[in-house]
C-alpha cells in the first residue's frame, strides 16, 4: 500500500508540476503578445502624428501659398502652421465641431494622434481678431508637444516667429506670450472674447510675456499640460500680413 500510495503521490506531483509549467507559459505568450501589441499601438499612434509624404509635398509656399492640392487630398484644410526652430509644421483643418478631428489625422483618416485644427467657432480664412487652434501633446515631442517649452523663459526667448498660410495669404506669426490655464478657461477657450479683454487677460496671467504689436489679429496654439489635471498650455502669436496692417 505506502509503495502503491507513493507512486500515486510522484505521479500527482508531476502532473501539478506539468500544468504550473503550462500555465507560465501561456502567462508568458499573453505577456509577450501584449508587449508587442503594446509597442506596435505606440509605434502607431507616434507614425500617426507625422505629416503624410502627400501632405508635406503640397504644403504652401511662400510666393505661391495656395491650399488647393491639399483641399483635394481634404477640403476641410484651412491652412499651414510652422512655429520655428520647433516641431511644429502642420496643415490646420477645420472640422463641424472642435471633436472631429481630435482622432482623424490631416487627410481624414483615423488616427489617435489627431490633428493640427481650428475652433469651428471661427471663420476658415483666419479673418477674427482671434482665432484658436488645438493640438494633441505627444510623448515623442510631434504635433503641439513643443508648446509646453514656451513656458521657459529661454526657450521663449529664442522662439519668437512662425508662418501660418491660408488659401492666398500668407501670415507672419510673432511669438508674444504663453499662458498656463485649464480647459475650462473661458477667456481663452472663447473665440469670440472681445480683443481688448483678451489682451489685458494674457497680461495678467502670462508666463511669458512681451508687448504684441497694436491692432493685430491673434492667434492661440492649445494643447495639454500634462503636469496638472485638466492642464492647458496656451501659446499667443500676433499674425502680421494678407490684409490685417
Amino acid at each position: 500500500m505506502r509503495a502503491g500510495g507513493g507512486a500515486w503521490v510522484s505521479a500527482l506531483a508531476d502532473a501539478g508540476d506539468r500544468l504550473v509549467g503550462l500555465a507560465a507559459g501561456c502567462l508568458f505568450s499573453v505577456l509577450l503578445v501584449f508587449s508587442g501589441y503594446c509597442l506596435w499601438d505606440s509605434a502607431t499612434v507616434a507614425y500617426g502624428a507625422l505629416v503624410t509624404p502627400q501632405l508635406r509635398k503640397a504644403k504652401p509656399e511662400p510666393d505661391s501659398p495656395t491650399l488647393a492640392e491639399l483641399q483635394a487630398q481634404n477640403p476641410d484644410v484651412c491652412g499651414w502652421l510652422t512655429l520655428d526652430g520647433t516641431h511644429i509644421d502642420y496643415p490646420v483643418v477645420q472640422g463641424a465641431d472642435d471633436l472631429e478631428y481630435v482622432n482623424k489625422a490631416a487627410d481624414g483618416s483615423f488616427a489617435l494622434s489627431g490633428a493640427v485644427f481650428l475652433s469651428a467657432a471661427n471663420r476658415a480664412d483666419f479673418s477674427d481678431a482671434y482665432n484658436l487652434l488645438y493640438g494633441h501633446h505627444m510623448e515623442n515631442g510631434a504635433m503641439f508637444s513643443d508648446l509646453t517649452r514656451f513656458s521657459e523663459s529661454e526657450y521663449f526667448a529664442d522662439h519668437t516667429t512662425g508662418t501660418l498660410y491660408a488659401e492666398g495669404t500668407s501670415y507672419e506669426l510673432q511669438v508674444f506670450a504663453c499662458v498656463l490655464t485649464d480647459a475650462y478657461d473661458p477667456v481663452v477657450y472663447t473665440p469670440s472674447t472681445d480683443p481688448a479683454a483678451l489682451a489685458g487677460y494674457i497680461r495678467a496671467h502670462a508666463v511669458q510675456y512681451r508687448d504684441p504689436p497694436e491692432n493685430c489679429r491673434v492667434a492661440a496654439f492649445s494643447t495639454c499640460d500634462d503636469s496638472r489635471t485638466n492642464g492647458r498650455v496656451a501659446v499667443f502669436a500676433a499674425l502680421k500680413g494678407g490684409d490685417t496692417e
